[in-house]
């Protein structure tokens, strides 16, 4: 037999006793909106902003989060960093490239000069810990998840 790599949230968190389990699902479910117009604009994040929605729906909807988990897209980044703590070398280098295009805009503009430094710092200090996040192995064998409607059967 297979092992399962999905992660499974818990089934009764204390965000469900108290009754925010709708509040927990809107939050996930804007953060999910987020990572999307992340994939179109370049400046804004996606994955930090899908990770955050599986931490939300792993508190409140099993469903969401085995859908976001198991998402063709998404899954495997969300997958690799669940595993291994992984950034895979693509987003690495599009993190990076982003991150020295910002610096060198706010640097070109009329920003005083320590706007710039405490933005090249931050930045600077990001990119340091995106530079030493492993690469993700491939040793990991991944599942194809079993579609919604066959697994009752």
């Amino acid at each position: 037999m297979s092992s399962i790599t999905t992660p499974q949230p818990q089934s009764r968190s204390a965000f469900a006793r108290y009754g925010a389990r709708p509040a927990l699902i809107a939050f996930g479910w804007l953060n999910v909106g987020i990572g999307l117009v992340g994939v179109v604009l370049p400046l804004l994040p996606t994955t930090v902003f899908l990770l955050i929605a599986l931490w939300a729906f792993s508190k409140s909807s099993p469903r969401f989060h085995t859908w976001l988990y198991s998402h063709p897209r998404f899954g495997p980044v969300l997958h690799d960093w669940h595993m291994e703590r992984a950034i895979p070398g693509y987003a690495k280098a599009l993190a990076l490239t982003m991150m020295g295009i910002s610096v060198a805009v706010i640097g070109a503009s009329s920003a005083p000069p320590a706007v710039v430094l405490v933005v090249s710092t931050g930045l600077g200090v990001v990119a340091l810990w995106i530079v030493t996040r492993a690469r993700p192995s491939r040793s990991i064998k991944r599942q194809k998840p079993v579609p919604i409607w066959r697994r009752s059967l």
